[in-house]
């Protein structure tokens, strides 16, 4: 399937639909008025003149009352079209590389503390995250998020790859999904599995048959007094209800004052496992998420369905009819009767459906990043490591018109690559691209590479370390505490992938020198592989002693512009272009002989040890 005329295509067919479905509500909207205005016309002459008959202003009434039927559902399928337009005009932005700024961000999920997330941009506007979350409720996003920040195990990564390739070309349930509920949604997933499994409040027993007898006996005393005219047998039942009532005030306000901050956005979560229940799936991970939602009784989406029910039954209670009848029927207190039941009876069952749903929303959204690159292959998963073999490697999240491809090979026997080259020359990027591939890969999606053999690996970087005034930490402070973490992450035996960009540059050129070396060789020893970049040309020796390997980016001035072409070459890079670059931008580096030896930039030689 071509995902850019799959695309298309639907696009063209939902908003003709669309737009079918806004001349039908225009044409029914006017038929409305005008049998409202003969019924109005009918009632004054029935009424007025008394030349027709009273029963006759019932047909347009009718008729109108077929209409507002009608009317509505057509309402509901333009709506329906137009959302799902959108869905497919977000897919082809996203192929056109146009998407950064769209969708769901995922800020609440990011960490400066986290040793690559936010050096490698997996959250935030324009982030991984972005580009890859369609999840609709919230266990879908944080299910994703996880597997973004933490990598999974290789018997796990080959169970995800299984399930997003049967699900990469079900373009169908990815719209069925994006449809559902209304945006945003009022889910909130701890909140529901916290209230779920409370202790009860209430238990069936004899005082809900005494609310069950009390409620049948004032209908019952209503119907005499409505038709005898005598009050009373009201009376009478009133008084025990009374007493009931204010008996159990109290947990009934515990019941349903619990509820408020857990029971919406139920609609959309029943949506959900519903349209995984009626799946069938070979993939074993789909099949046994499919599986979780089966416990006897009803399907879980019937059960949540009826939750939604309940938790509308509770918000009618502001309805004035049900505020004067509502108390001497006893409707809180059987509404909360209703609520511990279902409690009782499905309460621990939430957390497991709830994490089957974020799950399978994760697949659907690594699925449709599958379907939209058919070109980019799952990783090879090498049971014995360290390795990242990568040939024709590409950043994701850069167009596929514009991204450079570079090979890059990382082993136990070249665990280090020391990355040279002029500024804005590509390599902080390369050092991003072997991090996001590598999360993607460990995650279950396909990566941005023609070949990629990987082993578990950790990723670990210093990319985007700040220094803090509020916490009176340095950018050098804060970067050798990362170093600590990646050096003890490693000593633990965790394969980690480090990524080290502009190694100790917050230090002078002899303690940068020692530091990076002792740094490099504790990782490499302990069985880690990794990439650094260093202006600091001193530093390319210690591909010598920790079995290491230098290459590097090239620049060209021509015209007065700096130009790059982003490919790595072998070696270390011969030349600079700082002087150049502040040259370009005005900056006096051009000094005469007079202005070294005399002028305020003048400085005395410094003396390196």
């Amino acid at each position: 399937m071509d995902p850019i005329e799959t695309y298309r295509t639907r696009l063209q067919e939902r908003l003709g639909t669309a737009a079918g479905g806004e001349r039908l509500h225009i044409r029914i909207g006017n038929l409305r008025l005008l049998t409202a205005v003969v019924a109005l016309a009918l009632i004054w002459m029935s009424w007025s003149r008394a030349a027709v008959p009273p029963w006759i202003p019932l047909a347009p009434a009718l008729f109108f009352s077929g209409l507002a039927v009608w009317h509505a559902r057509v309402i509901r399928r333009r709506d329906r079209a137009a959302r799902a337009a959108r869905h497919f005009q977000q897919g082809l932005d996203r192929l056109a590389g146009s998407w950064a700024g769209q969708g769901d961000p995922g800020d609440r999920f990011r960490d400066e503390a986290h040793v690559y997330a936010e050096d490698l941009d997996l959250f935030g506007p324009g982030s991984l995250y972005a580009r890859l979350c369609t999840a609709r409720t919230p266990a879908g996003q944080e299910v994703l998020a996880e597997w973004l920040r933490a990598p999974a195990p290789l018997a796990e990564v080959k169970q995800r790859q299984q399930a997003v390739e049967e699900l990469r070309n079900r373009v169908d349930l990815r719209e069925a999904l994006a449809l559902l509920g209304e945006a945003p949604c009022g889910l909130h997933s701890r909140a529901l599995i916290e209230w779920a499994e409370a202790p009860l409040v209430l238990a069936e027993g004899r005082l809900w048959l005494a609310a069950m007898a009390l409620s049948a006996c004032m209908l019952v005393s209503w119907t005499v007094w409505a038709l005898l005219g005598s009050a009373a047998a009201f009376l009478v039942v009133l008084l025990p209800v009374a007493i009931l009532g204010w008996r159990l005030r109290q947990r009934v306000r515990r019941v349903l004052g619990g509820v408020d901050a857990a029971l919406h956005g139920l609609d959309l979560l029943s949506g959900v496992l519903a349209l995984l229940e009626r799946e069938a799936f070979a993939a074993p991970r789909l099949a046994a998420l499919r599986a979780r939602l089966s416990s006897g009784g009803d399907p879980a989406s019937r059960r949540i369905a009826l939750l939604g029910r309940i938790a509308e039954w509770i918000d009618s209670r502001d309805n004035l009819l049900l505020r004067m009848a509502g108390p001497p029927l006893l409707y809180s207190t059987h509404l909360a009767f209703a609520v511990e039941r279902w409690r009782r009876l499905s309460g621990r069952d939430v957390r497991r459906w709830l994490e089957a749903a974020g799950e399978w929303e994760a697949l659907c959204a690594i699925a449709g990043y599958a379907f939209e690159h058919p070109e980019d292959p799952f990783p090879e998963l090498a049971e014995t490591g360290p390795e990242f073999s990568a040939e024709g490697l590409a950043h994701p999240l850069l167009p596929s018109s514009r991204a450079v491809r570079n090979d890059v090979r990382l082993s136990a026997a070249e665990p280090l690559l020391i990355v040279s080259g002029s500024n804005m020359s590509g390599k902080s990027t390369l050092l991003r691209t072997v991090g996001v591939n590598a999360v993607l890969g460990l995650a279950g999606a396909p990566v941005r590479a023609r070949r990629l053999r990987l082993s578990f690996l950790h990723p670990g970087a210093t990319m985007r370390i700040h220094d803090s005034l509020r916490e009176g930490e340095s950018r050098f402070s804060a970067e050798i505490k990362r170093l600590r973490k990646l050096l003890d992450l490693s000593a633990g035996g965790t394969p980690v992938l480090f990524l080290l960009d502009e190694l100790l540059h917050g230090t002078n050129s002899h303690d940068r020198a020692i530091g990076a070396e002792a740094v490099v060789r504790g990782l490499v020893r302990h069985g880690a592989i990794g990439l650094i970049t260093t202006h600091d040309l001193t530093l390319t020796s210690i591909a010598a002693t920790a079995h290491g390997r230098n290459i590097h980016f090239e620049d060209r001035l021509e015209d007065g512009r700096m130009t790059f072409d982003y490919l790595a070459r072998d070696g270390v890079v011969t030349k600079s272009n700082a002087l150049e670059l502040m040259r370009l931008v005005g900056l006096p580096v051009a000094l005469s002989e007079a202005d070294k030896s005399e002028g305020p930039l003048a400085r005395p030689a410094e003396k390196r040890p």
